[in-house]
C-alpha cells in the first residue's frame, strides 16, 4: 500500500528511519529521557522495555512489578516498571511514558553469537499503536502520528 508524502504529512506523522540487523532486527535509534540509545523495533512486544543495564544510563527510576515477561524463548522472569519517562523517536515524542525493565542478556547473548549489534531495548506495540504506526520495509522506515 502506497501512502502519499502529503497524506501522511496532513495526517501529522512522522518518518523514523530503521536498519536491518544481520539477524534481521529492525534496529532503531531512540531517545529516553534525553539519552540516546539502540532498540529493536518489534511489533510482537507487547509493551516497550529497556534491560535493568540501562536503568542508569537512562536515568530510569525502577519499582517493583507482579508482572512476569515472557518472550525470545524465555518465560516467567523478573520485571520492573520505570513510570513517567520521556520516549523520542526521530521528531515524535511521548512523555509521562512507563517502560518495563527485564533482564536483556539472553536477548544481547544471542545477537552477539550472529555478530550483531547488541541493544539496549525494545520498543514494543504499545508504542506503535499509540502512534497508529506505518511501517515500510521497502524504504526501512515506518511512521508515527502525533
Amino acid at each position: 500500500m502506497k501512502f502519499p508524502k502529503n497524506w501522511l504529512k496532513k495526517e501529522k506523522y512522522k518518518n523514523i528511519k530503521f536498519q536491518i540487523s544481520k539477524t534481521n532486527h529492525l534496529l532503531i535509534k531512540a531517545k529516553v529521557n534525553g539519552i540516546a540509545g539502540v532498540f529493536i523495533l518489534d511489533t510482537g512486544a507487547s509493551s516497550s522495555c529497556i534491560g535493568f543495564a540501562g536503568v542508569d544510563k537512562f536515568n530510569l527510576k525502577p519499582l517493583n512489578s507482579k508482572i512476569k515477561a515472557a518472550g525470545a524463548g524465555a518465560t516467567g522472569m523478573l520485571t520492573q516498571i520505570a513510570k513517567n519517562n520521556i520516549i523520542q523517536l526521530g521528531k515524535w515524542k511521548t512523555a509521562d511514558f512507563d517502560i518495563v525493565l527485564f533482564d536483556l542478556i539472553h536477548v544481547n547473548e544471542a545477537l552477539k553469537d550472529h555478530k550483531s549489534k547488541v541493544v539496549d531495548g525494545i520498543i514494543g506495540a504499545d508504542i506503535l499503536m499509540m502512534g497508529n504506526a506505518i511501517i515500510n520495509y521497502k524504504k526501512k522506515c515506518f511512521y508515527l502520528q502525533k
